[in-house]
């Protein structure tokens, strides 16, 4: 899988404690899918419960397509999302 090539100069935004604190609220209402793989990866769906989305910070969003930018490890982690180490944020 290819990084991002808008990805590629750009640094992980990490939350604020405020920030993370109005998040803790959701973090048990967060719904992982099973998981499933083709030849080469695993993947897993993450859901986020849509009240969560209202406080999570502007900058977390894709301005022009207002979803979810496409998160680094230490930003998803951030939002309470757990997953095993080395898992890509790929799509949203």
């Amino acid at each position: 899988m290819e990084i991002d090539p808008n990805r590629r100069n750009k640094k992980p935004r990490h939350l604020l404690e405020s920030e993370r604190e109005r998040l803790e609220e959701f973090i048990d209402s967060i719904h992982y899918s099973a998981r499933y793989s083709d030849d080469q990866f695993e993947y897993r769906h993450v859901q986020l419960p849509k009240n969560m989305l209202k406080k999570i910070p502007a900058d977390y969003f894709d301005a022009s397509k207002g979803t979810l930018k496409l998160l680094w490890e230490e930003e998803w982690r951030a939002l309470g999302i757990t997953q095993s180490l080395g898992w890509e944020h790929y799509e949203v």
